[in-house]
């Protein structure tokens, strides 16, 4: 595999030490006895030159800073950044975008529904400079510059800030299937899983690395956080209903499965509040 992967941050929505968390371990993370993280991001290239984000989270500004290779230059206003793929159309992957406000020539790909959605967001920056805004479910996916082809695989029908249960009649959360032209390496890519479906059982084995959140070892990881056997977070975060071993049981393939503490002490964080259901 030889797509270059960079994990600009690897923490659930709010970053870790979560801002309104009291909890052993993010006191430990506020004292310096845990490593802390920022919000979930990656960048992708083909060739180390071209990068495209997956998804822009709140904390892009830092984490692009602490990546050498996405540095800016030559030039004073020169960047390697080409452009953004969304997965969804939540507030942890999307607000990012404002920071990169004033970058000319941006791509911006997401399924219909999240731009339809985020129309009065793309109108404000598109004042800034111009940007292009393309469907993500294309058929026969799409080729970025620098080597990539990408395909877009619906894996959710819930609506960003929904209580749960509450289902949209589209595709709002997708997978992204990154494959490396030259070497036909490839990258699954879903931060926002939901429940097992056929679609990720038929795209995994295509992948020599998956990236997965929304995922938990067991339904009670998050203790009293999670209030039923579904292994839903009161926060109203989606997350699968298996374990995470279920979900690699295909030989050479690496799955990273993202979760807001260290895996090693996942089991004693929380309980968040309860976010108050939308009428």
């Amino acid at each position: 595999m030889v797509v270059r992967v960079v994990l600009l941050g690897t923490a659930t929505g709010g970053g870790f030490p979560q801002w309104n968390c009291a909890c052993p371990l993010c006191h430990a993370a506020r004292d310096g006895e845990l490593p802390c993280r920022s919000q979930e991001c990656v960048a992708v290239s083909g060739n180390s030159r071209d990068w495209w984000l997956l998804n822009a989270s709140p904390d892009i500004r830092t984490q692009l800073a602490a990546a050498a290779p996405l540095r800016p230059g030559p030039g004073p206003r020169d960047t390697p950044v080409r452009g953004v793929l969304w997965t969804d159309a939540e507030a942890d992957h999307v607000t990012g975008l404002g920071v990169l406000r004033g970058a000319a020539e941006l791509k911006v790909y997401a399924a219909p529904p999240v731009l339809e959605a985020l129309a009065p967001l793309r109108a404000a920056l598109d004042r800034y400079a111009v940007w292009h805004w393309a469907d993500a479910l294309t058929e026969g996916g799409f080729v970025l510059s620098g080597g990539l082809v990408v395909t877009a695989h619906p894996v959710g029908d819930r609506m960003p800030g929904c209580p749960r249960g509450t289902r949209g009649s589209a595709s709002w959360a997708i997978a992204y299937r990154v494959e490396d032209l030259a070497t036909g390496g490839v990258l699954v890519y879903a931060p926002r899983v939901g429940v097992r479906s056929r679609s990720l059982d038929e795209l995994l084995p295509t992948a020599d690395c998956a990236l997965l959140d929304g995922t938990f070892y067991a339904a009670e990881e998050m203790g009293t956080a999670v209030p039923d056997e579904s292994g839903t977070a009161a926060g109203g975060s989606p997350a699968s209903r298996v374990s995470t071993a279920v979900w690699s049981p295909w030989p050479g393939i690496r799955v990273r499965a993202g979760s807001t503490v260290p895996p090693a002490v996942r089991t004693r964080c929380g309980p968040r509040s309860r976010r108050p259901a939308v009428p």
